[in-house]
């Protein structure tokens, strides 16, 4: 290969702007658990105390929790929960892993990179952050990629980007199994059913039967001629091949937005 390459190589934890990751708390709230709802940066020794930002001092907590616990030592906010108050103070020291790994690893591998005799530069969440909002452009993590390293300019040419998903080629078992995982049929060599292969992307529009309708989706096949659809908004059985025409054959990726 010829030509002039430029390697950008972004140096700090991924998906942050802070050393702080959700991850050490795995990303629920340390006082209740909760999942699944927006979590708050919470300083386990308030700070209108004399509690500090250093990560150890640092959790993850709900708004009810947060707002609960306000400006209370933690001590008495769970002396009630000695069993949590135990867990907390002791996952706060515990270092963070993946981003220790990253420090030991990438000035090692900047410095490889650079034996290549390609031009190569740093980048940061700081970086990151101030070319996007330079650039007027709103918070996303695709948004995020394109804006790491130098950039002097990016021209947004849509708003809605293309997911793709490694989906891989199906399975090697050549039988299927029962409850107490005995045999009870074996596969048929043949892949491709009525020029149909599963994995194919089609679209389907039925014009009779129970399943009048259109659909597209990722398509499985079935040697009888009756194929399922898996759609956005579910699964649809019992297509016939018939109403069935590919739009993207199986290169082992699934697409959406």
């Amino acid at each position: 290969m010829t030509g002039n390459y430029h390697v950008r190589f972004c140096m700090g934890v991924r998906g942050s702007d802070t050393p702080f990751d959700p991850n050490k708390w795995d990303r629920k709230c340390a006082y209740c658990g909760v999942t699944d709802t927006p979590l708050q940066v919470e300083h386990i020794h308030p700070k209108a105390k004399g509690g500090s930002n250093r990560i150890s001092n640092l959790c993850l907590a709900c708004e009810k929790c947060n707002f609960k616990k306000g400006t209370q030592d933690i001590e008495k906010f769970l002396s009630k929960k000695p069993d949590v108050l135990k867990k907390i103070l002791s996952q706060a020291k515990r270092p963070l892993k993946d981003a220790a790994a990253v420090n030991s690893t990438r000035w090692a591998l900047f410095n490889r990179l650079r034996m290549t005799g390609l031009p190569v530069s740093t980048g940061s969440g700081g970086l990151t952050k101030f070319n996007r909002t330079r650039l007027q452009l709103p918070k996303s993590h695709w948004l995020d990629a394109a804006c790491v390293g130098k950039v002097e300019e990016l021209k947004v040419l849509t708003s809605q980007p293309l997911l793709i998903k490694a989906a891989g080629h199906g399975t090697r078992q050549m039988c299927g199994t029962d409850r107490f995982g005995f045999p009870i049929r074996h596969r048929s060599k043949k892949q491709i059913h009525f020029g149909f292969q599963t994995g194919y992307i089609v679209g389907a529009t039925v014009t009779a039967g129970k399943k009048v309708g259109s659909y597209v989706g990722r398509v499985l096949c079935r040697a009888s001629g009756s194929f399922d659809i898996a759609t956005t908004k579910g699964r649809i059985a019992g297509i016939s091949h018939k109403y069935c025409k590919p739009i993207h054959k199986k290169d082992g990726y699934s697409y959406g937005f």
